[in-house]
């Protein structure tokens, strides 16, 4: 009986040595090495040697896990080994690994130039695939170590629990388990830990009040003496938002008439408890400044961290001489990501109360007296102002369009009117039925085989760039090619851009993370000259001429007055918090 227990408590130590200790699998490095090689291929954003090793060692680990997880099935499924074979293969595999990494990292900087050019930024010398490989082999080696650890436990509880149950519920119990108490520890821990660190600095950042940045004198203006909004209480984003823009003499100076100053009201997270309270709180500010006197009224919903793209109010001030109000209630300072996992019905739930509140004292308006009304929204706050009106409650007396940039792959209205395109458009710059209501346009406007008739009641454009990864991540990128890839690719997008197996998936995942650090005009980042293209197609802009117009493209191409350039060194603050 000893010698058994010994012999049992020997085998039981061996397993546990072989499952945190074995060799690597050839198949696996194989695998690996292809999926490794897929991930240094173009997208639709430029990546830095930092997150393209991480990529390409992440996807190189789940080439790795396919491999070790069909091996695993061939044994238990106890079909024959060949174990002659295997070794044979073994090193032509290792070759063959060896140099498909080779020369992916080899052609690396090509293929990353060829997305530079397609989104207007200067080639690279290299983007140094020595520390792309460096990184992926670290990136690896955690990954497989916290294999290895799960394997171990996974080992540990199949030989306590087979004592007591069959050997396969044993190893079905004993992955579940290990799985459950990897993920709690994942979810409850890590992920919590992270947020709270997280949410702790972006609350910091909105709360900060910054000297180049003065609560106003007029009391005309939001969170001065006379406002209704305390200036502490409008949040960063906020502060931002109402002390910037143009002045009348500034439209004046490029239109050469009168203008008006623009009304800007913003409601930050700190004013009222509730979404409803700070909406009403929007109303009465609006109100009090003569917001309904102008002939434009813009409802804004903010991006995640309550950021509003000056590039597109700025421009549409311009457009319409200043005569007109443009209100907006914040309902996060996290990002937008954050927001949307941590918050999701709260933006949603935010934007519906403010328009409740504007379109119902609208309504009750002369309609003679009045301004038309219009929704806007960049990035989630295209998505929550897309949730914010109903359609059946406008029938009888209908806004008069919106404009919603960059809308996330996620909203719904957005995933409704693409997917029914006309056929013969493309997913990248759809053609919606005969155009009265919706349409869509890119960098060069709409499409060029569009010939709509007349606009409808109300105007609605989404204006997008086939370079922006939050409009076009799919979660089926992972096992599907979408139509985009299939289309002709947009002039924005790399020409040597192809769709691979689990590897694009990823891919458009750290697209969607960097895609706010492109050039101006190209992926998250949208730029003035296309939105005033834009906004004379939603509010019908009169009284410029189209050198007038040209002109005024011309003047925000310009980095001082667009805002921002290419390189963050540059870039204007009010783009650096934008959190789209």
């Amino acid at each position: 009986m000893s010698g058994n227990t010994a012999a049992t408590r020997k085998s039981f130590w061996v397993d546990i040595v072989a499952a945190g200790f074995g060799p690597l699998s050839w198949l696996g490095l194989l695998l690996g090495a292809i999926l490794f090689a897929s991930a240094l291929t173009p997208t639709l954003v430029p990546r830095d040697w930092l997150p393209q090793g991480v990529l390409a060692g992440l996807c190189f680990s789940v080439g790795y896990a396919l491999g070790v997880l069909l091996t695993w099935l061939w044994t238990d499924l106890e079909l024959p080994q060949q174990s002659r074979a295997r070794a044979l293969i073994r090193y032509p595999a290792a070759a063959i690994s060896l140099a498909v990494v080779v020369n992916s990292l080899w052609r690396s900087t090509a293929w990353q130039n060829s997305v530079r050019a397609a989104v207007g930024m200067p080639q690279a010398d290299s983007i140094n695939p020595v520390l792309v490989c460096g990184v992926a082999v670290l990136a690896f080696a955690m990954l497989l170590a916290l294999g290895r650890l799960a394997k171990v436990l996974a080992t540990i509880l199949y030989r306590l629990m087979r004592r007591y149950i069959p050997p396969r519920i044993a190893m079905i119990l004993a992955i579940s388990v290990t799985a459950f108490l990897f993920w709690s520890m994942a979810n409850g821990v890590l992920a919590r830990t992270a947020f709270e660190v997280l949410d702790a600095s972006y609350r910091q950042f909105d709360a900060l009040l910054e000297p180049e940045r003065p609560q106003p004198l007029e009391n005309g203006k939001t969170g001065t003496l006379g406002s209704l909004v305390a200036w502490n209480e409008l949040g960063r984003a906020g502060r931002e938002f109402v002390v910037s823009g143009p002045h009348a003499s500034d439209i004046s100076a490029i239109t050469g008439r009168p203008a008006l100053e623009p009304i800007r009201v913003y409601v930050g997270l700190q004013s009222e408890r509730t979404p409803q309270d700070r909406a009403r709180l929007a109303l009465e500010e609006l109100k009090r400044q003569g917001g309904f006197s102008r002939s434009i009224l813009v409802v804004v919903t903010p991006t995640g961290t309550g950021w509003i793209d000056p590039a597109a109010m700025d421009t549409v001030e311009y457009l319409h001489d200043g005569d007109i109000a443009s209100v907006a209630v914040q309902y996060s300072y996290l990002s937008s990501p954050l927001s949307l996992l941590a918050q999701s019905e709260y933006g949603a739930e935010t934007a519906r109360a403010l328009f409740s509140q504007i379109y119902g004292y609208w309504t009750t308006l002369p309609k003679d007296k009045r301004p038309r009304l219009y929704l806007h929204g960049l990035s989630l706050g295209a998505m929550n102002s897309q949730q914010s009106a109903r359609l059946f409650e406008m029938m009888d007396d209908p806004i008069q369009g919106a404009l919603w940039s960059g809308p996330p792959f996620v909203s719904a209205i957005w995933q409704t009117v693409t997917e029914e395109r006309n056929p013969g458009s493309f997913e990248r710059l759809p053609q919606f039925r005969d155009g009265r209501m919706i349409r869509f346009m890119n960098q060069n406007g709409f499409p060029q085989q569009e010939t709509p008739g007349s606009w409808g009641p109300i105007r609605i454009v989404y204006l997008q760039y086939a370079s922006d990864p939050i409009v076009f991540f799919n979660i089926k990128d992972f096992y599907k090619t979408p139509d985009w890839m299939r289309e002709p690719l947009g002039q924005d997008v790399s020409p040597q851009l192809r769709w691979y197996p689990i590897v694009t998936g990823f891919q458009l995942i750290l697209d969607m993370l960097v895609a706010n650090k492109t050039p101006m005009g190209f992926g998250h980042v949208y730029a003035p000259q296309h939105y005033i293209n834009a906004w004379v197609a939603v509010t019908d802009v009169r009284g410029w001429s189209q050198d007038q117009l040209a002109a005024l493209r011309k003047r925000f191409e310009t980095p001082e007055n667009a805002g921002t350039t290419s390189t963050k060194e540059t870039r204007e603050p009010s783009y650096e918090g934008r959190g789209g």
